[in-house]
């Protein structure tokens, strides 16, 4: 048959995260973000509050004055953490092939244990019943031949979603959406598309590859693929990895550098649990920015030695994320962090350093004691202070 891809997304995760800690959240409008006296921005909001308006990005004073019944509450990264292991350990017992994009969304490629679209269906439901039963979570499940048209089927049926694209109907399909849809189609993408007259993604895809290409590039060839329902790329599994890397792409470009910062510790958080889950160490950091108008800048250093510590990977991602912010005062789409030269779990320490080696047996000990007790069980101070630089108490 042809190939079979799932796109699987938990619904509002963060906010569900909050909600199955806190039972009363649910069916309210929920703000994960942070106090609204704040400076902070919106993380996440439930579909209840997204009814009023409110979105991710948002600044969080908005927010209030467009749902001031809303629940705001504190963003809680080692919680969306564990759960995003659980979640990516059922899809790994469901499927032999799984490319992870971020906490909350993953490719499935089914091709070699489905025999059609209507046993797909079946596989779909099933995975969704044991993630509501098994994590108490919702998922939205999208079902094409390929990589793009999953993931525009699973954004179309959310929340708690299963929309499934036969082969041979992904054009139809995608035809009459918004252009905004297709992946890869921001703010400023679509501000030159509009300039075109293109509306939909039938309008993209019957431009020419001349005009597409003099108006946006030779990201325009691959648009127009994806508007024609064409995407032939791989569902690529993490094997043993030559970089070890998280990014999140925020749903409104914004220029908050203290939510930035505090977006990448979480990140280096999640980079160097997989280090050593792995028992890998990185010689070098690599930190990842994208502009609203889809330039991408990456900067690159080096380690004085090997680690798999999270302080010392925020600590050279941190200086790579400062030097840039003060050089482009841009609106940034993305960010992500690489932990890159990975070696072994030999460790040559520095010689003159005693604080090298206690460090690497105090987070060591912190690992052991969440892995027993659960991912709240122990804060490091430099979790507490992040916070509060993003969530400063009101006086």
């Amino acid at each position: 048959m042809a190939r079979c891809i799932f796109h699987v997304d938990l619904d509002a995760f963060f906010v569900a995260v909050e909600q199955l800690h806190n039972p009363s959240l649910r069916g309210k409008p929920v703000v994960v973000g942070g106090n609204p006296g704040s400076r902070g921005v919106v993380s996440a909001a439930s579909y209840e509050a997204r009814r009023y308006g409110v979105h991710s990005a948002m600044p969080l004073m908005q927010a209030q004055r467009l749902c001031p019944q809303a629940f705001f509450v504190p963003l809680h990264f080692s919680r969306y953490a564990e759960a995003s292991r659980q979640f990516m350990s059922l899809l790994e017992s469901m499927s032999p092939l799984i490319e992870t994009l971020g906490l909350d969304e993953a490719f499935l490629d089914m091709s070699t244990i489905l025999r059609d679209f209507e046993q797909a269906r079946s596989h779909a439901m099933i995975l969704k019943h044991r993630v509501r039963q098994e994590l108490g979570l919702t998922v939205s499940v999208g079902v094409a031949t390929c990589k793009t048209v999953a993931k525009v089927a699973s954004d179309h049926g959310k929340p708690d979603g299963l929309v499934l694209v036969p082969p041979g109907e992904e054009r139809s399909f995608l035809a009459p959406l918004d252009v905004r849809r297709l992946p890869g189609v921001g703010k400023k993408t679509a501000e030159c598309l509009y300039e075109l007259g293109v509306r939909t993604i039938e309008d993209l895809s019957i431009l020419s590859e001349e005009v597409l290409r003099l108006k946006i590039g030779k990201y325009g060839d691959t648009l127009l693929r994806h508007a024609r329902g064409i995407d032939t790329s791989p569902v690529e599994p993490h094997g043993e990895p030559k970089s070890i890397s998280r990014e999140t792409t925020f749903q409104a470009d914004l220029v908050d550098s203290a939510f930035l910062q505090s977006s990448l510790h979480a990140m280096c958080r999640e980079v160097a649990q997989d280090l050593r889950d792995h028992r890998r160490r990185a010689g070098a950091v690599a930190l990842k920015l994208r502009y609203e108008d889809f330039q991408t800048v990456t900067r690159q250093t080096s380690l004085r030695e090997h680690t798999s510590e999270a302080a010392v990977i925020f600590t050279a991602a941190g200086a790579l994320l400062r030097t840039v912010l003060l050089s482009e005062r841009r609106r940034v789409r993305l960010i992500g962090v690489k932990a890159l030269r990975l070696s072994g779990p030999e460790r040559q320490l520095d010689m003159f350093s005693r604080d090298a080696e206690k460090l690497q047996n105090f987070e060591q000990a912190v690992t052991e004691l969440r892995s027993r007790y659960g991912p709240e069980s122990i804060r490091t101070l430099r979790n507490l202070q992040d916070r509060s630089d993003l969530f400063p108490r009101s006086t």
